[in-house]
């Protein structure tokens, strides 16, 4: 269980088992020090399952505003070359590194009757500023686990809600109001991370140098590890290939 801490610096330094989706992970100490000789890790995460159509979603509300375009299932986002986008890539069990800075302002924005992004990653302790640009009703709810649940509704008059997360986990959000809408937070706890464009890339800079467990998370294909070790102002490739899983929707 992990332990809400009193301020935003004090997690860093704390010990602590989160229990998340997908699984359970370790939030490891972590002290601050300056890398001068750091590395980069990079690579591609691939699809490795039978090319994809993502299917449109029935827009049952507020045709006026989410019925204006097609909207399809990002859940699954592949390029023609099978890289896979919104994939999210930490250093599991690193120990001490580039300072954790908290962003104070992570924009999550309901446009379209879509979350913008679909995913965003961001350091424990940061600021969401959720957006809405719809001009009409929507709910942000989030299902956490460590983190307090979020159930708010926010009209269309209220351009924004500003919430501060201060736990890392992995965080599903939907709207009560259009059940189609579905989005992610992924809250992390070092500064080490990345999520894939849409060909399938990623990179992490300043690591130090070190052997450390890889590790990448997608909603619905899960979780896969690599062992991966940097050394002094050195280039890594790490590649990945996530297969479909038996009980993934369509």
């Amino acid at each position: 269980m992990c332990h809400r801490l009193a301020s935003k610096m004090q997690y860093l330094t704390a010990v602590a088992a989160c229990l998340i989706l997908f699984g359970a992970t370790t939030v490891y100490p972590y002290q601050t020090e300056h890398v001068t000789d750091g590395g980069v890790i990079n690579g591609v995460i691939s699809y490795g399952g039978p090319p994809v159509s993502p299917p449109q979603l029935a827009i049952t509300k507020d045709r006026e505003v989410c019925g204006t375009a097609a909207i399809y299932d990002p859940s699954l986002s592949v390029g023609r070359d099978h890289g896979l986008a919104n994939v999210v890539v930490t250093l599991a069990d690193i120990r001490k590194g580039e300072p954790l800075t908290p962003a104070p302002a992570v924009r999550f924005d309901q446009k379209g009757c879509r979350y913008i992004p679909h995913v965003a990653v961001f350091p424990a302790g940061s600021t969401v500023v959720i957006l809405n640009s719809d001009g009409i009703l929507h709910n942000i709810h989030t299902e956490s686990t460590v983190n307090p649940v979020i159930d708010l509704a926010q009209p269309g008059f209220k351009k924004q809600i500003r919430v501060t997360v201060d736990q890392p986990e992995i965080i599903k959000v939907t709207c009560d109001a259009h059940n189609w809408m579905e989005g992610w937070w992924y809250v992390t706890s070092n500064p080490y991370y990345a999520i894939t464009d849409n060909h399938g890339r990623y990179a992490i800079h300043d690591v130090p140098p070190g052997t450390y467990t890889l590790r990448v998370w997608h909603e619905r294909l899960g979780t896969l590890s690599q062992r991966v070790t940097v050394r002094p102002n050195a280039e890594v490739i790490a590649n990945f290939t996530l297969k479909p899983m038996a009980h993934q929707r369509s």
